[in-house]
């Protein structure tokens, strides 16, 4: 048997035919930029994320960019945020001038410690940017409070999110704006890039549709110079599709988590996701990550002399699932601090020893709505016979 980490292969058997029924009348339409189908999954994204306006665009990447811009953030200014996410979250720091400072994570759950965000702050300091990683929310009552006694912006990233909420309420609907990804492999994925930023604040939702489109305000009135970053009609027409199976969705990605925390928490070995039945925390499990604690198991993997091994431990693990069928993703194997492209930022080795030790033992299992039953009782036995004596 060979497992993916992710598959849309049974997705696409289930709604592929919705899905081209929405496209032909997006083709036939001759409406191929903005138009119905976008302003109706803005308005259902709204609704879906408890906040009064959402503005979509090209990527998730943009809507970190259009919302620091609509929140003038720019040269000279300073972002926390976290160094254990996609190089997105940082890169669009700087990409608007800024500088990001990089916080230790938490070891429990992987984000960002908001117990050092305090020593952090500097006056050049603009804003917060907690990433909710892998779907697991960040304690946004606690990061509301620090940003309100400083005098702070918010910026979620929610990249990996949509679906999740603290204390009953989305992600997203916290902070001044919230960001969103529909990258293929999200829990709500377009066919391509796609992304949005949702906010409760009229002026801020305006300037940010506004620099989406060029600064435009009305047609060939430029205001200020902003960029190309419209959703495409033909993924709105998909996102519709599948934002009415979000929930759903979310809840067979929950069973598959909790069947694995169950089923492996006999192996010392490994360290599973805590906190799955906090009540305040509302995980949309995006991915499922583990930890790899030592190589008590090697004698039990065959690998070749060729393979490269950066950390023995989780590399091992990875190459022995895959022997047995079972393929994996690591995120992330390099923090941000420590990629050549901010070497200029003058983070060392062990600026961030967390975060520097969870990249070095971290690997995502199978999970994806549509995994079954067998296929999760594969992975767990193969774990099994990995660690087995």
């Amino acid at each position: 048997m060979q497992i993916p980490p992710f598959s849309l292969e049974a997705q696409i058997s289930e709604i592929g035919e919705e899905i081209e029924e929405a496209l032909i009348k997006v083709f036939r339409s001759g409406k191929y930029i903005g138009g119905e189908e976008v302003t109706s999954f803005e308005k259902a994204f709204a609704l879906a994320t408890g906040t009064s306006y959402s503005v979509s665009c090209n990527s998730g990447t943009d809507a970190l960019i259009l919302a620091l811009r609509s929140l003038n953030i720019g040269q000279g200014d300073e972002v926390i945020t976290s160094s254990f996410s996609f190089f997105a979250t940082a890169e669009a720091i700087t990409s608007v001038g800024a500088s990001p400072v990089f916080v230790d994570i938490n070891p429990e759950n992987y984000l960002m410690d908001l117990d050092l965000i305090d020593k952090a702050i500097t006056p050049k300091t603009k804003a917060i940017l907690p990433v909710h990683l892998f779907g697991h929310p960040l304690d946004m009552d606690k990061i509301m409070a620090i940003a309100e006694e400083n005098n702070l912006k918010v910026i979620e990233d929610c990249a990996q999110a949509a679906g999740a909420y603290w204390r009953g309420k989305p992600v997203g609907s916290y902070g001044d704006v919230g960001c969103f990804s529909f990258f293929p492999t999200k829990n709500l994925g377009a066919a391509g890039d796609g992304g949005a930023i949702t906010t409760n604040d009229f002026d801020l939702a305006k300037t940010i549709r506004e620099l989406a489109i060029h600064g435009m305000p009305k047609r060939y009135f430029h205001t200020s110079i902003g960029y190309n970053s419209r959703l495409d009609t033909l993924q709105a027409a998909i996102l519709n599709v599948k934002l009415a199976r979000l929930n759903k969705w979310i809840e067979q990605r929950k069973g598959i988590a909790i069947n694995y925390i169950n089923k492996l928490s006999t192996i010392e070995s490994i360290k599973l996701p805590s906190n799955i039945l906090n009540n305040n925390s509302g995980h949309s499990w995006n991915q499922f990550v583990i930890r790899i604690m030592d190589n008590s198991f090697v004698d039990n993997i065959k690998f070749s002399s060729e393979d490269v091994l950066d950390n023995i431990s989780r590399d091992l693990f990875k190459i022995g699932l895959e022997g047995l069928g079972v393929n994996t993703i690591i995120y992330y194997p390099i923090p941000i601090h420590l990629q050549p492209a901010y070497k200029d930022l003058g983070y060392k080795k062990g600026s961030l020893p967390v975060t520097e030790k969870i990249c070095s033992q971290v690997i995502s299992l199978p999970i994806f709505p549509e995994l079954k039953s067998i296929e999760q009782l594969y992975v767990i036995d193969k774990i099994k016979e990995i660690f087995r004596k």
